[in-house]
């Protein structure tokens, strides 16, 4: 069997590819390969699933200003009527909040870059902090800044619905299949090797296997700085606190959003590292020890608190600079990748997945440029650095 296009992994990115390569050539032959279609581990199922235009470097505002679009729309910029008319795009915005004497002016900085490719992000003071969001303290702040417009979250799983039954629509193949190998010759993939025996030849390959692209990577003899990184994520209950018009708010030791009658709340541990593919141990220590006392600090009204649900994904983390590592690999040059988004896959996949299709139809980054974020760097070690990491 021969495809033109083999794509490994079928979440939200491999689905995007799918979909943008055959509604830009509806007779190409893509295959979808995907470990495990209920997708029950992938970090897609399991992401807060937010999307935000605050980041420090042009090409990462310019993805999700493509993004939001194409989320609001969905159905309109899908073309096609899949059962999934609306994301249920809440648009609260992000509030990202600074303490240090330098926060005001390094946020300044970044919202004249965001507001010069679209974006709306406005700098508060302390006082504009506590005029808008008045059950949050205020006293430690230097500045702030927040999205009015075009940030907040909305259904993950119905973008991965979306992209995937548009793509077979346009005649893409998702098929359940482990890549155990890759042929490889003359810097060229040839064949992909499944744990059925099968062995499907190919004109091209692209890696969209989320946490398990440096496995795939590896067996074609390449390294990938990329690994999975575990977060608790933890739904509470504050009935002191009922704020649905409350943004994204970003802290120094925590994040927090509403979640109906809820919140969702996580941090990154302080031992963060590398964990097993398969740990999806909650680490529920997390709350009590390092959340609960920085959220009461920043806001008394979660004086009483219980966790109601918590749950554990995985980033593909990116240990060179925790930004995505797209397109052809210099030494092999039919083999495409989309990996390491460090936590913001999720809101980069539409922009994402039509540039890695552009880059295999038409040989490069057409609509965006997305050099900066080339996988090439990988073997200089030329580090492209994100500060707005969350």
């Amino acid at each position: 069997m021969k495809a033109d296009v083999v794509i490994v992994g079928g979440a939200v990115m491999g689905a995007s590819a799918a979909y943008w390569l055959t509604r830009m050539d509806p007779n190409l032959r893509v295959r979808v390969i995907e470990r495990d279609p209920s997708y029950a581990r992938a970090a897609t199922a399991l992401s807060v699933a937010s999307i935000r235009q605050q980041f420090s470097t042009g090409v990462n505002v310019a993805i999700s200003a493509f993004g939001i679009g194409f989320i609001r729309d969905f159905q309109a910029s899908l073309g096609h009527d899949v059962g999934v008319p609306s994301l249920g795009l809440q648009e609260n915005g992000y509030l990202f909040l600074g303490r240090s004497a330098e926060a005001p002016q390094i946020m300044a900085d970044h919202a004249a870059l965001q507001r010069g490719l679209g974006a709306a992000t406005e700098v508060w003071s302390p006082a504009q902090v506590a005029a808008r969001f008045p059950w949050l303290k205020v006293d430690d702040l230097t500045a702030a800044s927040f999205g009015p417009r075009d940030e907040g979250w909305f259904d993950n799983m119905g973008l991965l619905a979306g992209f995937r039954n548009a793509a077979k629509a346009q005649g893409a193949v998702f098929a359940t299949g482990e890549v155990t190998g890759l042929r490889y010759a003359n810097g060229r993939v040839m064949a992909v090797e499944l744990a059925s025996g099968e062995a499907l030849a190919c004109g091209a390959v692209i890696n969209a296997a989320g946490t398990r692209g440096a496995v795939i990577a590896r067996m074609a003899g390449l390294d990938l700085p990329v690994e999975p990184r575990k977060r608790t994520v933890f739904v509470i209950d504050a009935p002191n606190a009922r704020h649905p018009d409350a943004p994204l708010l970003v802290d120094a030791g925590f994040y927090l959003r509403p979640e109906r009658q809820h919140w969702i709340t996580a941090t990154v541990p302080n031992d963060d590292g590398p964990c097993d593919a398969n740990d999806f141990e909650p680490d529920l220590h997390l709350f009590e020890d390092v959340i609960w006392e920085q959220l009461y600090a920043r806001a008394p009204g979660f004086d009483a608190v219980k966790v109601v649900r918590h749950w554990v994904g995985h980033y593909d983390y990116n240990t060179l600079d925790q930004n995505a590592l797209l397109g052809p690999h210099p030494k092999m040059a039919n083999f495409y990748f989309m990996n390491g988004f460090s936590g913001h896959g999720l809101q980069q996949s539409p922009a994402v997945g039509r540039g890695i299709a552009e880059h295999v139809l038409q040989g490069g980054w057409q609509t965006l440029d997305l050099t900066d974020l080339t996988v090439g760097r990988v073997l200089t070690g030329r580090a492209f650095a994100e500060q707005a990491i969350i």
